[in-house]
């Protein structure tokens, strides 16, 4: 099935502009597939992994959807973790923001219930929460569903997993049965099949299907960096790998405009290529890239749809693209025709999750490597210049410049004492390094590229909690409770092991402070616990006195 473009769909003109402002063209394939059976009322079962743009498939209708005379709650959203909450709702804002009326509000745990209980009296029309909040605020009587239209439980499985089940349940048992569900999910275990077969009416089973890379003659590359250092890292790659035809995918199209000028400023042949340009601008581009015309063509993933050229040496992903099989498309533009070819994707922050994510579904290596220091630019340059110099040499008729040379050398040195006295290659040297200043101009220095190249760490971290068997705590209880005071999604949880009075349990290392902070005077079986890093001599020691 062909993907959707956004201006072409029936939307709102409010809708279309924030759609647009987001920097999005092309619906993903779960959202192309979704967007018709919800639109049409339908209940759907949607199976697709994480990064694949579920929160627009539901959220656009929703929005589109909302009935402007009606002040109660009309869309309700559960998921697993706080983290997912807040963006699902900073995602749906971003698509509502030019249509007037529209309250979005996300209510989770972590947060204080009576900050919530005054935002509800602000009449949203959308909530998006955990569900424990959300029973938490229907016992209250906070929470009033009388005139909810459509229900999503996005993904599904992981709020099961969480031990969320019966939350649900209460949940859907209390509220109105002439409603359209809509449910998201990465697998489909028993349990799912069972909320679906409870919960749904005659539902549509939409699933999206990865692509695999059928592509083996790809290197492909990965480097952590930071948002500020993307374009000097970008200009280090092209000049240490002697790149001279290369696609750089960008996720917007004003990214794509600002690279295409900070390239060109820097003395790069490139070329913008995206969607607002005139047909005949793109064709003209297109020409004189497959002309090789000049080194650097930036895009966005629709733009680049009809670029079919065999001699991309390199992809770059400038911007982490949304969908995992945006991936697969973009690094296929090179190693054609039997060529090899390389991809090089940067990677900001938490976006190595979906780096990882990306890596599971083309079952292919991408392995770290470090952006060039300023020593491999200028090493390249230098031997670039040597292989012009040797050219130079072979070609020979340079007799006339040896005249030049040995008078300038005369002159220096008949100022110079012998102690400074300057040799041929003294006179050698110093004219390339001329040359090179002059050519290639001087090769900025980042800081964090520099000095503070730390590559990323996926060791866990063991934490203490002064509760276990004895408090009745199993782990689904351990996983919920860190994933909703903390946002850290559940599946990112170790390994847990709980005793009598006290368990351990690892996160990853770069969520730890997240996770002991969020747990400050947390309560978990209504007895406030105490979070802190593993030590075994001081456990021990414990044990001892009791």
């Amino acid at each position: 099935m062909q993907n959707v473009i956004f201006k072409e769909m029936n939307l709102s003109e409010e809708v279309k502009r924030a759609i647009a402002d987001m920097g999005f063209e092309e619906a993903t394939p779960i959202q192309s597939q979704s967007f018709g059976p919800i639109f049409s009322g339908k209940d759907i079962i949607g199976q697709a992994q994480t990064g694949t743009g579920k929160t627009c498939a539901f959220g656009i209708p929703a929005i589109e959807m909302l009935e402007p005379d009606i002040d109660g709650i009309q869309v309700l959203v559960l998921c697993p973790t706080r983290e997912l909450a807040i963006q699902s709702a900073e995602e749906l804002k971003s698509v509502s923001k030019y249509k007037e009326g529209v309250r979005i509000l996300p209510v989770y745990g972590g947060q204080p219930i009576d900050r919530q209980i005054s935002a509800l009296k602000k009449r949203p029309q959308i909530i998006i929460g955990t569900p424990g909040r959300i029973l938490d605020h229907m016992r209250r009587r906070t929470l009033k569903l009388s005139s909810l239209k459509m229900l999503v439980l996005d993904e599904a499985d992981e709020m099961l997993n969480m031990g969320f089940r019966e939350d649900i349940d209460t949940i859907l048992e209390k509220i109105p049965e002439e409603r359209q569900t809509i449910l998201f999910s990465a697998t489909m275990p028993r349990e799912i099949l069972e909320l679906t077969s409870k919960y749904q009416k005659a539902p549509i089973h939409i699933k999206v299907v990865h692509k695999e890379l059928t592509v083996p003659n790809i290197e492909q590359f990965y480097l952590e960096v930071r948002e500020t250092s993307k374009t000097e890292i970008l200009a280090r790659l092209l000049d240490t790998n002697n790149i001279t035809l290369s696609l750089v995918f960008c996720n917007t199209k004003k990214r794509v405009d600002e690279l295409a000028s900070s390239l060109q400023s820097r003395g790069y042949l490139a070329e913008a290529l995206h969607g607002d340009m005139r047909q005949e601008q793109r064709d003209k581009v297109m020409s004189q890239f497959r002309k090789g015309s000049f080194e650097v063509l930036i895009a966005t993933d629709v733009a680049a749809r009809g670029i079919d050229v065999d001699d991309v040496e390199a992809v770059f992903n400038y911007d982490l693209p949304n969908d995992e099989e945006y991936y697969v498309h973009r690094i296929g533009r090179t190693g054609r025709a039997g060529r090899k070819g390389k991809a090089f994707s940067f990677v900001v922050g938490r976006e190595i999750l979906k780096l990882k994510e990306i890596q599971r579904y083309t079952k292919s290596p991408i392995t770290l490597i470090k952006p060039p220091t300023i020593a491999d630019v200028e090493e390249i340059k230098v031997g670039k210049m040597l292989e012009e110099l040797k050219k130079t040499i072979s070609e020979g008729q340079f007799s006339k410049y040896s005249g030049y040379i040995e008078k300038a050398l005369e002159d220096i040195n008949s100022q110079n004492s012998e102690e400074d006295f300057v040799t041929s290659l003294d006179a050698a040297a110093a004219l390339l390094k001329m040359y090179s200043e002059k050519c290639g101009g001087q090769v900025e220095s980042v800081p964090d590229i520099d000095e503070a190249r730390e590559e990323y760490d996926t060791d866990m971290v063991r934490l203490f909690m002064n509760v276990g068997r004895d408090d009745k705590v199993q782990p689904k209880h351990i996983v919920e409770s860190i994933a909703s005071a903390s946002g850290i999604p559940g599946k990112l949880i170790g390994a847990i092991d709980i005793y009598n009075r006290y368990t351990f349990v690892e996160v990853p290392r770069e969520y730890a402070h997240e996770v002991l902070e969020a747990m400050k005077d947390y309560k978990l079986k209504g007895r406030r616990i105490n979070v802190e890093k593993s030590n075994k001599k001081r456990i021990l020691n414990k044990n001892k006195k009791k």
